[in-house]
């Protein structure tokens, strides 16, 4: 008698997404940590949202830049980590085959917005230190709308068709996932039938739009220092290299962990699945949480605005 299996594409039933397998019983402790770095994200990208959107003085490219990356960070952070919260404190948890696909689709996609966000102001500082007078004249609101309409619909076309691409999947295994949350390939690797599609999708083509997103940013920085050297002061030098400070910053902290975990899945066979996991989910939470502390920080408008608010509120 021939076994019967439930092959349906459309409704698989629920997933079960099982956390870091092997550090079941440190889930609540992690889970502590998680929570404060969540609540940093969102208190942090939310204050950067309303101090451009209120201060007319930052209404200029490189903030309407920063507040798209903060707004992204917001989408990213909540896509993900409350989920984990749950699993962390309250063990196993399920989630729909279609709650499924809507958090695979806005982790990746908000991964691609943030990298071709990133490249956008990095040609933003391009054009402030290397063309300084004609700044407003070449970004203007026409150009920058045109900019963040690109990356929104580059971003959209690159991760949409993975949705599909796991809709046609038949499903008839235990629909397990060990991990917080559900990416593109690790579901994929549940189905019963041919995934080569997914994996060269999954992994070909997004991996080379943001490799060539980081190629264009050192493209960048090559012309941005080139143009910093010629300058005939330091004090010069020294104030065009302090705009790009907070951006070069976010830079590293975003690709940084990205590149170690694919050449950890690529080469590091002996790591252990929980590190794997464990390192994905920081990753997930811990840039969302240091890019508003970073700019606010380093970036000298952002900077004044928050210290005179900070006094008008002390005054009050």
């Amino acid at each position: 008698m021939m076994a019967t299996f439930n092959v349906t594409s459309f409704n698989p039933g629920s997933f079960i997404l099982l956390g870091i397998p092997g550090l079941e019983h440190f889930h609540i402790w992690i889970g502590i940590p998680f929570l404060i770095i969540y609540l940093v994200a969102l208190v942090g990208n939310s204050a950067l949202l309303y101090l451009i959107s209120m201060e007319r003085s930052l209404h200029e490219p490189m903030f309407f830049f920063l507040s798209m990356l903060a707004a992204t960070d917001l989408i990213l952070s909540n896509t993900c980590v409350p989920k984990t919260f749950s699993i962390f404190w309250l063990g196993p948890q399920e989630i729909t085959f279609p709650g499924c696909l809507t958090q695979m689709f806005f982790l990746h996609y908000s991964f691609a917005v943030d990298s071709a966000t990133l490249l956008a102001m990095a040609f933003d500082r391009y054009i402030a230190i290397c063309f300084p007078l004609r700044y407003n004249t070449i970004l203007t609101r026409r150009i920058i709308t045109k900019i963040i309409t690109g990356i929104v619909g580059r971003s959209f076309c690159i991760i949409f068709p993975c949705v599909f691409l796991l809709k046609r999947l038949p499903f008839c295994r235990t629909l397990i996932i060990p991990h917080t949350y559900c990416e593109h390939i690790g579901v994929a690797q549940l189905a019963c039938a041919d995934i080569s599609i997914n994996i060269w999708y999954g992994f070909s083509v997004p991996v080379l739009t943001v490799t060539s997103d980081l190629i264009l940013i050192g493209i960048s920085y090559t012309l941005i220092l080139h143009a910093v050297f010629n300058l005939a002061s330091w004090a010069a030098r020294h104030k065009a290299l302090n705009t790009c400070g907070s951006h070069i910053c976010v830079i590293l902290i975003f690709y940084t962990p990205a590149m170690f975990s694919v050449l950890t899945h690529r080469f590091g066979h002996n790591i252990p699945q929980s590190f794997h996991i464990l390192i994905a989910n920081l990753y997930v939470a811990i840039p969302p949480a240091l890019n508003p502390i970073i700019y606010g920080v380093k970036t000298k408008q952002i900077r004044e605005k928050i210290t005179h608010n900070m006094n008008e509120i002390w005054e009050s």
